[in-house]
């Protein structure tokens, strides 16, 4: 969801018993969303400067503490609201699905009996609860702090700053890993004891790995294991059909993913347990006779309440994640005015998987965004890339000592006098400069959006990164809206013939293998023959358990879902994989 779209949404959801998630990319956004939120709140506000002894981490732990004094104010005033039409507590009980606590609700406003009513309104006063205050660390985006010329030591790192702010905050919630493996970060989170279970074997704060597939499970889960550190949750992302960065596999497709999940999810707790329990011993810590709990959740392109339900009954997950569609609800998401008529306006050609991103990866990008459009005027005023603001993205040292980002003016300036040295045809010329000029400022621009609404840069030029199931939408919704098409009360689609969300990211995965061998034709990717060999036959394996899957939908859905099946395995046939002469003719292959 970007830095801005949720940098304060806690204090907007939480009270509802919905949790959500905060990045901890941006810490001068956070001290910016601090200082408004102080004074509109009358909180004591002393800045933390860039200047400031461990600054980063401060200005976290400051935000998070914030956060969390203001959910639990607004739970209390919740919870002594009076059950009326439009209470606070009203709505938090209107918005549940049926679940035994609704069911108690019901109860209550259905009886005539005074001290009966009075009793289950004292229940359901207690019953509640927050949501979570989550918080997101991009593993890989750890990049090292130099004052006056010298690097830092490796806990003033970004990744590890931001992990030490939320360590030293007095959240009890979850951190989520994304991005992969981050060695020196993992090793790090040993040294917090909230991590680690208290004497009633019950952890303060929790690890989340937001993971690709049940290799990428085991892996990182056996890292951290090793160490004495339980991962409470895995989260299954879409590789494709997602908002942000995408982290494509080799055509893994989400529903296979799922079916190994839950098939080896009790292997999965007993052997990491095993590991777990033996570290704790070797540190000298007392170990959990019994694992702790753990939840597989999934998340990425679902845009209906039957593809809800579908994932939570057949492959037994234990909940869901929803995020573009709430960059339409305004009381939840920061989008400025202009970007939400734009995002309700969305098609298909208007939403593009972009190598937008300094960090080389995909990145979901909204074609008419202000970040794009001041991109493409920059380029016809002679003056690409942009003022490099916050530095979270500097990683080349191609043409200097000192990192810069790919987006800056400083690093397109240089490689472009560069390219015409490497002796380039004019076709791949013209393509290396593509290359060079399509990156974008995200680390300044994806926090536009906040700093707009509030008034703290009102010349943003905010970056929107939705994913694909955007075109899905297009009413500008409230939060009871949202929340009743999720649970399947009401519909907010805007198309009702949309393929199913394992069609969209077969055909995504499809998409994407098309682009990549299109890329080594031009010279622009080192990808094998063997790469693509394997990536076809993932996503023909793939097919095969989808038309399996196909007789448990109902049917109407099910001659939709083989039709289009049928419609994208033939595509995927008649792929052929780049001539392997093509890639390396040097070597002969």
């Amino acid at each position: 969801m970007g830095t801005g779209f949720t940098i304060d949404a806690p204090l907007r959801v939480a009270k509802y018993g919905i949790s959500s998630v905060i990045s901890l990319v941006d810490d001068v956004l956070i001290e910016q969303i601090r200082r408004f939120h102080c004074e509109r709140e009358n909180e004591p506000y002393e800045e933390i400067a860039d200047a400031d002894e461990d600054a980063r981490a401060r200005r976290i732990t400051a935000y998070l503490d914030l956060v969390s004094r203001l959910v639990h104010r607004q739970v209390k005033e919740l919870q002594a609201s009076p059950f009326r039409e439009g209470s606070e507590i009203t709505r938090y009980y209107e918005m549940l699905p049926e679940t035994p606590i609704k069911r108690i609700y019901y109860d209550m406003l259905a009886t005539s009996n005074p001290a009966e009513k009075a009793r289950l309104q004292e229940t359901l006063r207690r019953r509640a609860v927050p949501g979570s205050i989550n918080v997101n660390i991009m593993a890989k985006l750890d990049r090292d702090i130099y004052r006056r010329g010298q690097k830092l030591s490796p806990e003033f790192s970004d990744a590890m700053s931001a992990f030490r702010g939320y360590a030293n905050s007095a959240l009890r919630s979850s951190i989520v890993f994304s991005a992969g493996i981050n060695q020196r970060l993992y090793a790090y989170i040993a040294k917090f004891d909230d991590f680690f279970h208290d004497e009633n074997y019950v952890l303060r704060k929790k690890i989340i790995l937001k993971v690709s597939d049940y290799r990428s499970a085991t892996v990182q889960g056996k890292y951290l294991a090793r160490r004495g550190l339980w991962v409470s949750e895995y989260r299954i992302e879409s590789g494709l059909n997602c908002g942000g960065h995408a982290f494509a596999s080799a055509g893994h497709l989400l529903g296979p993913i799922l079916e190994e999940f839950k098939q080896k999810k009790p292997e999965l707790i007993e052997e990491l347990h095993a590991i777990y329990t033996k570290a704790l011993v070797a540190i000298g810590r007392p170990q959990n006779k019994t694992s702790h709990d753990v939840r597989i959740t999934v998340q990425g392109g679902i845009s209906t309440a039957s593809e809800n339900e579908f994932l939570l009954k057949y492959f037994e997950v234990d909940s869901t994640g929803w995020g573009t569609p709430f960059l339409l609800v305004p009381k939840v998401t920061n989008v400025d005015e202009v970007h939400l008529e734009k995002l309700s306006a969305a098609e298909d050609r208007d939403v593009f998987l972009s190598d937008s991103s300094p960090m080389g990866i995909p990145f979901w990008n909204l074609r008419s965004s202000a970040s794009e459009e001041a991109r493409c005027q920059r380029i016809e005023d002679g003056k690409p890339g942009s003022r490099c603001r916050k530095g979270y993205l500097m990683s080349s040292t191609e043409f200097t000592k000192m990192p810069i980002c790919h987006a800056s003016r400083a690093y397109q300036r240089l490689k472009l006098i560069r390219l015409p040295e490497e002796n380039l045809s004019a076709k791949k010329l013209s393509l290396a400069r593509g290359n060079v000029l399509v990156k974008s400022c995200i680390c300044n621009d994806l926090a536009g959006c906040a700093t707009m609404k509030y008034g703290i840069d009102e010349e943003a030029k905010p970056a929107i990164c939705c994913g694909p199931n955007i075109v899905n939408f297009s009413k500008i919704a409230t939060l009871e809206e949202m929340v009743s098409h999720i649970y399947g009360r009401i519909s907010l689609l805007t198309r009702s013939d949309g393929p199913h969300m394992f069609i969209r990211d077969l055909s995504l995965y499809v998409d994407y293998l098309r682009r990549e061998i299109e890329k080594v034709s031009l010279d622009l990717s080192t990808r094998t023959p063997k790469y693509f060999r394997e990536f076809k036959e993932n996503l023909l394996s793939g097919i095969e358990y989808y038309r399996g899957l196909a007789d448990k939908f109902v049917e109407e859905k099910q001659k939709r879902f083989l039709d289009d099946l049928r419609e994208l395995s033939e595509a995927v046939e008649r792929i052929s994989p780049v001539p392997a002469v093509e890639v390396c003719p040097e070597i002969g292959l």
